[in-house]
């Protein structure tokens, strides 16, 4: 795929994007209520190309519950541009073997959600370890979409297993307006494999693009975690649904218009960051 946009000495990569698509032969699941659009590889991939990102990182819908074979699909069509983390059970007690049989299919890494209420009190419980015990012995990532309430339980995981790979998802979508709460997640920078993806300033925001007020957030964690443990993300097609953000804002965001970054910064933070995590072949 030719990159038609901002020239790089880098591959631009994009860890975190969702995929469906109406199809009988991939359902979804009962109590799911997805948008009536589509979401499709296709749609990604014209995007892609458009704002000159080379690969991304397919994260497993709610949509279709534990059921990753769409996703699989995807990832089997075009392998030369994507990765893709799978989604288990976290309440089965085979949810670590579950793991496995995905991740011998081509998925590389895992994400749970618990919420920030007593229904994601199984963050707590004792199926967690052995996942994690799993992801550790598998060598794949990770992944955890929580609000930052729950950062102290993630902390409580994180230091059981510190040789595994742990990605939190769009900086704990930490409030703008609760900048103390976001010191929950800088105290895992502690740990080495821990890393953030930079995304959701769209949706944290009270402000236009640049989104100035959620930027604040990102030169907090920058400092504390350093480029190195940062990543940038679009999280499309969830993006669209925020008046006035974008794919591309997404990019343009963090590669154009977050004045505190370097060159180097944006290297780490839209490459070499990812490359650590999900390594894409040349």
């Amino acid at each position: 795929m030719a990159s038609t946009a901002w020239p790089a000495d880098y591959r631009i990569l994009d860890p975190h994007v969702h995929v469906w698509k109406h199809d009988p032969a991939f359902p979804f699941a009962k109590e799911a209520h997805p948008p009536e659009r589509d979401a499709t590889p296709e749609m990604l991939l014209a995007l892609m190309q458009a704002n000159g990102v080379s690969k991304t990182v397919l994260i497993q819908v709610i949509h279709y519950r534990y059921d990753n074979r769409y996703t699989l699909a995807t990832l089997k069509r075009y392998p030369q541009y994507f990765q893709a983390v799978c989604r288990v059970d976290p309440l089965d007690p085979a949810a670590p073997d579950d793991l496995s049989r995905w991740t011998e299919q081509g998925f590389r890494g895992v994400r749970i959600s618990p919420s920030g209420n007593a229904s994601g009190d199984w963050f707590r419980g004792p199926l967690m370890p052995p996942l994690w015990k799993r992801c550790e012995e598998l060598k794949v990532p990770m992944t955890v979409l929580a609000p930052i309430t729950r950062m102290p339980d993630a902390e409580a995981l994180i230091a059981k297993f510190p040789d595994l790979t742990v990605v939190i998802d769009h900086m704990a979508d930490c409030p703008v307006d609760q900048p103390r709460e976001l010191d929950k997640l800088i105290a895992l920078a502690r740990y080495p494999k821990v890393f953030v993806k930079v995304s959701h300033t769209w949706s944290l925001s009270r402000r236009p693009y640049p989104y100035l007020d959620a930027q604040e957030h990102v030169k907090r964690l920058h400092h504390a975690f350093g480029p190195e443990r940062l990543m940038w993300a679009t999280d499309w097609p969830i993006v669209e649904q925020t008046p006035g953000a974008s794919y591309a804002r997404a990019l343009t965001v963090v590669r154009d218009d977050m004045k505190f970054l370097n060159d180097a910064d944006k290297r780490w933070m839209l490459s070499r960051t990812i490359e650590r995590v999900w390594p894409f072949p040349a």
